[in-house]
Order: C-alpha cells, then structure tokens, then sequence
C-alpha cells in the first residue's frame, strides 16, 4: 500500500487553487471595517490586517479569506505590557482594523499576535478536540488553534500599523473517498490522528520567529466531523473520488516531524447491523511545515475477506466450494442463513482428514494449504509471546457486509526464541504431547493497539468465525484458524486451531468437522 498520499500547499497557494477550482462570486464581499469602537479615537492604535492570506477562515465555496466575529490580536506596548485588541468582528469580514490601547509611540513595528480563540496574549492551545459540523469549512479554525504572528509597520509616533498574519500551525485537510460499495451507505463521524509526538498542548508563540515553541504531551487530535440536518449523522461517503464539498475536513496540528497514523471512523446504518469504526492508514515519518495545508486524499477500503477459506481439517476443497455465496450458489453470508449443501461424509473432497494415530505420535496435515499453516507450537508463540492485542474498532468486510473486531499479533520475526520445534514453554512439543485436557496454552489479550512508530511490527488477523452443519457464526465476534497440526491421541478426530476472542486467546482443540480458517498468516502481513 503507498504511504504519504498528499501534498503540501501554502495558504497563499490553496486560495488561488480554490479560486480557479470553485465560483467566484467576489463582487458583493464587503470591504469596510466592522469596527466596534469610533475610527477617530485618538487613544486607540489602529493595527490593520487586510492581505488575503493574513485571514483566520476561508470560505471554500467562494475562495474567499475572513476573519471571524471573536477574533482578537495581542500587542506589547512600549512599557512591554499585553495588549489585547479593544474590538473585535461582529460578522466574518475580509478587512478589518483592530484597535489598542496602550503605548505605541517608539518604534515603526510591533510584533502582531493572533493565539486563536482558545488562546491569550502568545499563548497557543492546539486543542485534542476539534469540532466541524459541515463538510468543506475552516470556520472551526479559530477555536482549534489557528494562529499567527506578523510585524506590524507604520511610522514612529504614528497611530496607525498594517501587517500581514504569517499563520504558525500545520492543517491537515481530509478529503476522503471510496471505492467500496458496502461503505457507500456510510458516514464519515470523526478522524483521528495518532502521533508518535506531540501534535497538540498549549505552545507559546516565538517573539523572534514567529513559531510555535515548547513540548507538549498530547499526541491524539479528534476531530468529530457532525452537525445537524443532513450532517447529524456525520459527513456522507457518497463519493467515489475526493470531494472537498462533500466531506472535507480540517484539522489543524502543532508542525514538526511526525509520524501519524490516521483512523477515519465510519458509521454504517442501513447494512446487516448498525456498526461504527474505524478505517487506518499510517504514513511514514514526515515534515509538517507550519503555515502549509497537506491534502490527504485516501480511499477508504477496509480489507475484504471473500468467505472462501472457511474449511474442515486438512480438506482438500473450501467448506463451501460448488456454492459460492459469489457465484450464485447458497452460501449463507450471516449467522441467520442456513445450507444444507455443507460436506458431510467422507466422499466428498470437502470433507476432512480422518487419519489419526496412537498416542504420542504427532500427525501433520497433507494438503499443500495445510502444510503452509503454522504448525501448534508456532501458534504458541503467537498466543504466549505474540502480545495479542484485540481491536474492536477497524472494519473490514466479507461477503457483502460490514464487520469489525480481530487480533493484531507480533509478526513471528518480532518474537524472540520463535520456534517451530517446541512450544513457548521452551520444552514441550505439542505435535507429539496433548498437554491440557481442556485448554493448551492461554493468554488475555490487550485492549491496546500498537502504536503508530511499533504498527509494522504486528499483523491482524480478523474474527471471522465458523461454519458448523451449513452455518455460519460468530463474524466479528470469534477468530478460530486452523494449524496444521492434528491432536496426538488415540480415536480422536480432533485438530489445533487458534481461537481468539476480545478477553482471550488460546491454543485449542477441535474436531475436525468443523470450517474454520485455514490460510497462511502470510496471507495477513506475517512476513
């Protein structure tokens, strides 16, 4: 899969794309100030910001820049005191005069603050949650730790300054799209951004450079993407290209090298079930200059699972082969479907393996699939040392329908000591040695994913559940894969499988006749 699929651009640069790429309906934007207090105020020093780009929000409909009722700037007087502008926008205008009080008799330039709304005089919150209600806005900007500093200039002992903002933050816009049809139906509630350092705190703003300075903590930003009307479920994925009007969004994050790990959560309400998750993308280390959008155009495709893998031990054909659910055939494709067409003798290659020998004699599958499996005491490694972690929140699809719920594993290069020879024990060989009754080796799994710098590290494995007398059951609840490796006693027709829940995993046995995965974990990422 291809990292890093955006781009950079200057604010300067986005509102002349935006200007060509949208209408531009100029004429009636209003030019005069909307001043609170009297222009001739002799007191009051006149700070005025009318370059384009120096604006708080963009109106991506029209490619106009304003700024914003609530908006205010900070100014250090000549006694070096803070200033905070006297008035502010009453509605959102693409000119505006701020006026101070104070002392600006001594010098022909005065450094501008702008800290955004959550923030006074040069300090900056970049706040872990931010909130959009419409798609293709930057009207939250102001609350989500939009920021700038600019040198004011004019004359010595003049009442009068003009500068142009020079913004400090980095802004991520969203412009989500996908291919997948299932997902067509879905909306876009929130995106979350992981970091592997921090992307928002409160920051103070450089007197010299201008730059956002300090180390925060927070390395998470939320930005929940619902309104009201046609939004109160959240932005729609109708689209099958990027399409800022329908569901772009922004968000705004400290610069600085990061390495990000993006999940788009995806609402679903009219599939088998109502479900919300998430879709990952992670991309590799990377330079957030300030003052520079980066567009992230991603397609949302959670992996497909095609139900094709369901088999009984050491089968020669698929659980379902002759009645593929995609080839017109009665497959059943949820838990209340039902099959009589399901392999129940051994005449039909579907059916599993029915040798068996005596106790203490290990027994390996024969089929080419089979053998590509890991064998039980592989499976130990991963369920003992493999720091199973359950994620219950990214989707992914199979048969028509949403689903989500599996396990991330270590890959085995990760494990140390990873043997295909003994267990995890370091002694036992479970081929040849049934060492429970009930249950082999167990672990509880973690409810925390791997993060975004340890993410390549690990594989997931979804819960695909099982087949069982011409049914199927517990998608996205239960995770059974098959070994190859049969159970070493006498008279049982019983096989290892890997069973994995969100509080358990385990090393267990089954009888043979049941369908559940059999494909190599390479299948999955396990390089």
């Amino acid at each position: 899969m291809k990292k890093d699929l955006f781009k950079a651009q200057s604010l300067a640069t986005l509102c002349c794309f935006m200007l060509a790429f949208m209408s531009c309906a100029n004429e009636d934007v209003a030019q005069k100030t909307t001043d609170t207090d009297s222009d001739n105020d002799k007191n009051l020093t006149t700070f005025s910001a009318g370059a384009p780009e120096s604006r708080t929000t963009m109106d991506y409909s029209t490619g106009n820049f304003y700024w914003e009722a609530g908006d205010y700037i900070y100014v250090k007087d000549d006694n070096n005191v803070w200033r905070k502008s006297k008035n502010t926008p009453t509605a959102k205008t693409t000119f505006f005069n701020f006026k101070v009080d104070g002392d600006f008799n001594n010098s022909a330039t005065y450094k501008v603050y702008y800290p955004g709304k959550n923030g006074t005089n040069n300090q900056v919150t970049i706040p872990a949650a931010q909130t959009q209600t419409v798609p293709n806005t930057t009207i939250h900007f102001g609350e989500s730790g939009d920021c700038g500093t600019a040198d004011a200039t004019g004359t010595i002992g003049g009442k009068a300054f003009s500068f142009k903002l020079d913004h400090q933050a980095a802004y991520l816009v969203f412009q989500p799209y996908t291919t997948n049809k299932v997902l067509h139906d879905c909306y876009l509630t929130k995106i979350e951004v992981n970091s592997d350092n921090d992307i928002t705190d409160t920051y103070t703003l450089d007197p010299t450079t201008g730059e956002l300075t300090g180390t925060g903590s927070g390395q998470q930003i939320v930005l929940t993407t619902k309104g009201s009307g046609a939004y109160a479920e959240g932005f729609p994925l109708t689209n099958t290209s990027a399409d800022i009007t329908t569901n772009g969004a922004c968000m705004i994050i400290k610069p600085g090298t990061h390495t990000l790990r993006i999940r788009y959560w995806v609402k679903g309400i009219t599939d088998h079930v109502d479900i919300e998750g998430t879709v990952t993308k992670t991309l590799s280390s990377h330079f957030f200059a300030k003052n520079k959008y980066y567009n992230m155009i991603f397609n949302l495709n959670p992996r497909d699972y095609d139900g094709s893998h369901y088999y009984m031990w050491d089968a020669q054909q698929q659980y379902w082969f002759g009645h593929e659910w995609n080839k017109g055939g009665d497959q059943p494709t949820e838990e209340r479907i039902s099959s009589n067409n399901y392999p129940q003798n051994n005449s039909d290659p579907r059916y599993y393996n029915e040798t068996f020998t005596d106790n203490g004699m290990g027994y390996e599958a024969q089929t080419v699939l089979f053998k590509s499996l890991p064998n039980v005491n592989e499976l130990s490694w991963y369920v003992m040392k493999g720091d199973p972690r359950w994620d219950k929140d990214e989707l992914w699809t199979s048969m028509g329908h949403l689903y989500k719920g599996g396990m991330w594993f270590l890959k085995k290069a990760n494990i140390t000591d990873y043997s295909t020879e003994h267990s995890s024990d370091g002694i036992t060989d479970l081929r040849t040695k049934f060492k429970f009754r009930f249950r082999n080796f167990n672990n509880t799994p973690s409810d925390v994913l791997p993060s975004a710098t340890d993410a390549n590290k690990y594989f997931y494995l979804p819960a695909l559940g099982g087949c069982s007398l011409g049914r199927v059951g517990a998608i996205g609840v239960i995770g059974r894969y098959w070994t190859s490796s049969a159970r070493p006693a006498h008279s049982r027709l019983d096989a290892y499988y890997l069973y994995f829940t969100a509080t358990q995993v385990d090393v267990k046995c089954a009888e043979r006749r049941y369908g559940y995965i059999a494909q190599p974990f390479s299948d999955f990422g396990d390089e």
